[in-house]
């Protein structure tokens, strides 16, 4: 009898849901979906932003309590395993998924190449690349690029984050994303100084539209 690797794979390091550490082969319990279910706001935001260069906002939780928890220690713990149940999370969401299903391109908020070998991992490349895969929608991984190493955001106040995040990507292949209605993808979504710095970069390609989607709204 051969024993395939990811057999082994998944014997020696089991899957666990991303909020209580137990067993799971879905990522995501179902007591703690339950949980999460209830703290869920599935919000789209879609009012005119002021001097914004994205449409609309959509946003899942509202950035406090054990949600401001998790996140923290998906971003920074080295728990980048969380990514699969934050997706069920939104992909279960009948108003969301019919609303994911119509874009041309997913891109996650790039970081630099400095955080990347610091962290491990990006946070928002994870949960985008999941949601590709999902809803079998073009991942763009090489149009938008973060070119200098920064302070992170959240060691900042607001006039400082607007200043810090300026200047700091850059567009390439901008031709893939012509006319695309794309959907810009983040983890947290406090001043908006960052997506909004990549929206307007992408801008650059002239899509049809962008839309932004995070993981949590202060």
């Amino acid at each position: 009898m051969i024993i395939k690797f990811i057999d082994v794979i998944n014997i020696l390091f089991p899957q666990i849901c991303g909020i209580c550490g137990k067993i799971n082969k879905d990522g995501l319990c179902n007591q703690c979906r339950i949980k999460l279910e209830g703290l869920a706001q599935y919000s789209i935001i879609c009012e005119d932003f002021k001097n914004k260069y994205f449409n609309e906002l959509i946003y899942i939780f509202k950035y406090e309590g054990l949600i401001r928890k998790l996140i923290l220690d998906y971003k920074f713990n080295e728990k980048s395993y969380m990514y699969v149940c934050f997706v069920k999370c939104i992909l279960e969401n009948e108003k969301i998924y019919q609303k994911l299903q119509s874009y041309d391109a997913i891109i996650p908020v790039p970081i630099s190449k400095k955080r990347m070998k610091e962290r491990g991992y990006n946070q928002s490349l994870l949960i985008a690349k999941k949601i590709s895969q999902s809803l079998k929608i073009p991942l763009q991984t090489n149009c938008l690029f973060k070119t200098k190493h920064i302070i992170e955001q959240s060691k900042l106040n607001k006039e400082q984050r607007k200043e810090n995040i300026q200047n700091v990507y850059e567009l390439k292949n901008g031709e893939i994303l012509n006319n695309k209605q794309i959907l810009l993808i983040d983890d947290i979504y406090t001043t908006g100084n960052t997506v909004n710095e990549c929206a307007k970069i992408l801008q650059q390609a002239e899509p049809k539209k962008i839309d932004v989607l995070v993981l949590a709204k202060d």
